[in-house]
């Protein structure tokens, strides 16, 4: 019996408990007519009952027996209740009662029966006619009932699946392959249709994929599967987006808010798997508001979910992706013929072009899968499986079409020249089950099911389409440096320490920061009172090292789930300042009371996030005073750094363009633009501000590593010398000089090598490069970081150790080729600083396959030391891949990892529908 039935005869049964009540009342009251007319009712009721339960439960049921000895009884009462009044009695409904004083009986029920039976003959003073009696026999019959309803009759649940691509059915089987099994219950896959968006959002072309299901899979379809007559009990859905994909968007009669309309318990599994983290653009999807629940991988994937969405939505079961990832790895079926050959005594290398990867930068990627393909040319011992995301191409159709036709002739060349096997089938874990390894992106679905199939991963670098040379490892590992020239310590290589010992740039290993291997959990170490304190980037903690190892580390509050916790670390005097990006506050730790304090309201000044990007603004030492302004407007956070109090200051320009990065000559403070080419130089004591923004004809600016013209990023870092203002470029096309007396720009032809794009792909660059000048801050002390590729930000003259003293005006680094100058701005003069590491020592400290991150489990990444040839030759720099270790790391991202997530939530949603 459907659950929409059994309630609809439990709501007969609570019905036919009012009546007895109101039954006993009438007899009370001497009124056996209207308690006769109720009798009658009563048996109607018990009729109709009976017959919807014999049509669902059959005539043997044991309900069906006690609903006619129910009528038996109440036909008993209606009897004596009409000898009691001697005569022919109308009842309540018109209908009249058979001259022998039964009840008219229904026809075409086996209760019909009960109806034409005589009534018992009564004894001599015995009369029914008590209320109290005749409730307590009918109440009785009834509880009867009522426990053979609960018990006897069966619930069949009507449950349906609403995919719509059937590359993605595995986010659904599993649970399927539950409602399928459970005799109890009816399942019924119905794939919808779906449509691809054009340019202008309208709807496209049309897609339908029902017939690409597996065989063993009974497809509906969608036209025949009428859900306002059906209305499903439950029902699961893999698309979260509505109207809201500008790529594709299912049929909008298939909108959540649609089938909520027809279904009770709707339910969202996600499409996808992940190693740890999750993307933002996940945190808010329109079918989330209309979802009863939420099939989530473990409990700590609440916290990348919207707030206000209820907690009792979420479901930390697993993913039935895993599930199928699971048992298909472990008996893999019959390879395809057409594989067979290429794959025979080969490793097959699974090939993953995602669409992150695709939007990411189009041309590098396309410039990637061209190197990728190169690399298996030719190999014997190398199967490449490439398969692209389904809606790879659909996507770059809508998003990127300029670029389809280089796309169109790589896909060309890797079939006509046979560099591997194409991989369009429908079934993704098929295909990993006949796989033994995952090259590609890490910000992919497919890294997570690899990972809990025990397979290893190799993780690219999009930017790398070349084969390293000797000295490409100095891409990685040379960061950047500090303006104030204290540069005895320096992180790199995925969080690892190294000094220098002399303070001479040549630099040795000193400890590890992490258990994590991938970069940017720490971003500074500063020395404060013979201390040295590293300052977290990823991380929520402050680490104090000596005697070369970690000794220390100092907890903050755990706020953040995802990456990018603090963009900067500032020390003023005794205190320590983090500048934070995603965290929610500004942290400061006072080193002598060893105390850490929390300043919050402030971020919505210097942190902007827009179209999926963040940004913070520039900040700067100004004697007592932390300045953090705005990347958007002319606003200014001023921090006093003993009382921990803020204010809000503004420099009162309009249209300023924000701030990327401060400095100060001693007097004034100049603010670099992001956006256009304004340049502010403002007095914070006074408050008085001066513009200047006539840049020579010929400044553009050129975004990288992509190279579209923008308005943004134009400066990185202004240095000064006599009365000229020099300024380095991030995206801009020239170095300037600025008459600070006239207002004057003229170029500036620096002295060492301008680069336009970076040495090679080992060489990534988000901007050109920086000027780290030297000067006086009014009698203050200020350190400042900034990871490579953004501008560093102003300090107070030191020269301890340097050699530089007041000889050189400024060092700039080079970010595009990783080289390190001296520079003397007027005369023009520079020399380059050398930078150097152990490259043994870099070699002893490569991870190889390793835990990554809290949002990438264990993995290898490529680089200089771990190029894609050296894995497929085995020759991994690093620790050697190790399957039990990675399995236990993916226990940790995943409830249910030992393949029962879909049982979970089938259990879960039929315990909710049956209780």
């Amino acid at each position: 019996m459907r659950r929409e039935q059994k309630k609809q005869v439990q709501e007969f049964v609570e019905l036919l408990g009012q009546a007895h009540e109101e039954i006993k009342k009438q007899i009370e009251k001497k009124n056996p007519a209207a308690a006769m007319d109720l009798l009658a009712q009563c048996q109607e009721g018990a009729i109709q009952m009976g017959s919807l339960i014999e049509a669902t439960e059959g005539d043997g049921a044991p309900t069906i027996q006690l609903l006619e000895s129910y009528c038996e009884l109440v036909y008993g009462i209606y009897g004596e209740l009409g000898q009691e009044t001697g005569g022919r009695i109308e009842t309540g409904a018109g209908e009249p009662a058979d001259e022998d004083g039964s009840i008219q009986g229904g026809t075409g029920s086996v209760l019909a029966d009960a109806a034409d039976r005589q009534p018992p003959v009564q004894a001599a003073g015995k009369s029914l006619a008590n209320g109290g009696k005749a409730y307590k026999k009918l109440r009785s019959a009834l509880l009867r009932i009522e426990s053979s309803i609960r018990h006897d009759i069966k619930v069949r649940l009507e449950v349906a699946f609403f995919p719509y691509k059937a590359s993605m059915w595995d986010s659904l089987e599993s649970v399927w392959l539950a409602a399928d099994a459970d005799p109890d219950c009816d399942a019924y896959v119905v794939p919808i249709p779906y449509y691809d968006r054009n340019r202008d959002g309208t709807l496209g072309a049309w897609h339908y994929e029902g017939n690409d299901f597996p065989p063993y899979v009974p497809v509906t379809y969608y036209e025949t599967y009428r859900l306002e007559e059906r209305r499903p009990d439950a029902a699961y859905i893999h698309n979260p987006y509505d109207q809201g994909n500008y790529v594709t968007t299912v049929d909008p009669r298939f909108y959540s808010a649609e089938l909520k309309k027809y279904i009770d318990k709707l339910v969202y599994i996600p499409y996808y798997t992940t190693t740890g983290g999750m993307a933002e653009a996940q945190e808010r999807c329109l079918a989330y508001y209309y979802a009863d629940y939420i099939v989530i991988q473990a409990e700590k994937y609440r916290k990348f979910f919207a707030p206000e969405l209820a907690d009792e939505k979420f479901l930390p079961f697993g993913s039935p992706k895993f599930d199928r990832a699971i048992r298909m790895c472990a008996q893999p079926g019959p390879v395809p013929e057409s594989w067979a050959e290429r794959m025979r005594g080969r490793k097959v290398y699974f090939y993953n072009t995602s669409i992150n990867g695709l939007l990411g930068d189009t041309a590098r990627f396309l410039e990637k899968m061209a190197y990728v393909f190169r690399c298996f040319q030719g190999r014997e011992d190398a199967c490449l499986m490439w398969r692209p995301h389904p809606l790879l191409e659909s996507t770059m159709d809508s998003l990127r079409p300029e670029y389809r036709p280089a796309y169109d002739e790589l896909k060309r060349m890797f079939t006509e020249m046979r560099l591997g096997i194409y991989d369009d089938t429908p079934d993704i874990t098929e295909t990993i089950s006949h796989c033994d390894a995952y090259l590609g992106d890490e910000a992919t679905s497919v890294t997570s099911l690899f990972g809990i199939a025990g397979k290893p991963l190799f993780i690219f670098n999009n930017n790398i389409n070349t084969a390293p040379e000797e000295d490409d490892w100095r891409g990685e590992i040379v960061r950047g440096f500090q303006i104030d020239g204290q540069d005895r310590w320096t992180i790199t290589q995925g969080n690892k320490l190294y000094r220098s010992p002399e303070n001479d740039y040549h630099y040795r290993f000193y400890c590890d920061l992490s258990e994590y291997a991938a970069a940017g959990y720490y971003i500074r170490a500063l020395e404060i009172d013979g201390k040295v304190y590293v300052c977290p980037g990823n991380a929520q903690d402050i680490l104090v090292v000596g005697e070369g190892k970690v000794q220390r580390r100092i907890p903050l509050e755990h706020q953040l789930e995802q990456y990018g916790a603090f963009s900067m670390a500032w020390n003023i005097g005794q205190y320590l300042f983090l500048v934070p990006m995603r965290y929610p506050d500004i942290v400061r730790y006072d080193t002598v009371r060893d105390k850490v304090d929390y300043i919050n309201g402030g971020n919505e000044v210097f942190v902007d996030y827009t179209d999926g990007k963040w940004r913070v603004g520039g900040s700067c030492v100004w004697g007592e005073y932390l300045l953090l302004a705005s990347p958007v407007d002319n606003r200014i956070l001023a921090i006093h750094s003993e009382s921990g109090k803020a204010g809000l200051l503004t420099t009162e320009v309009e249209d300023s363009g924000g701030c990327i990065a401060m400095a100060y000559d001693g007097t004034d403070m100049w603010l670099l633009p992001y956006s256009g080419t304004k340049i502010t130089r403002w007095n914070p004591g006074n408050g008085k501000a001066e513009v200047y923004a006539d840049v020579p004809e010929g400044f553009f600016c050129r975004e990288l590593p992509r190279g579209y013209e923008t308005v943004e990023r134009p400066f990185s870092q202004a240095a000064f010398s006599g009365k000229y203002v020099f300024l380095s470029p991030y995206w801009g096309n020239m170095f300037l000089r600025l008459d600070r007396e006239t207002g004057e720009m003229r170029e500036w032809k620096p002295p060492f090598p301008a680069l336009d794009r970076e040495k090679n792909g080992y060489f990534l660059a988000g901007a050109k490069g920086n000027f780290l000048p030297y000067y006086a801050i009014g009698g203050s002390g200020g350190n400042g970081a900034a990871p490579m590729g953004s501008p560093l930000h102003c300090e107070p003259e030191d020269g301890s150790g340097t050699g530089m003293g007041t000889q050189w005006d400024c060092r700039y680094f080079s970010v595009l080729d990783r080289k390190f100058y001296d520079v003397r701005l007027e005369t023009g003069e520079c020399r380059e600083v050398s930078v150097d590491f152990d490259t043994k020592e870099l070699r002893a400290q490569t991870a190889g396959f390793w835990e990554q991150s809290e949002w990438l489990q264990y993995a290898c990444k490529e680089d200089a030391f771990n190029s894609l040839t050296d894995f497929l030759d085995g020759n991994v720099t690093g620790a050697a891949f190790h399957r039990e270790r990675q399995l236990r790391d993916y226990e940790k991202i995943a409830a249910n990892y030992d393949g029962t997530c879909g049982e979970k939530v089938h259990g879960f949603i039929k315990d909710e529908l049956t209780q």
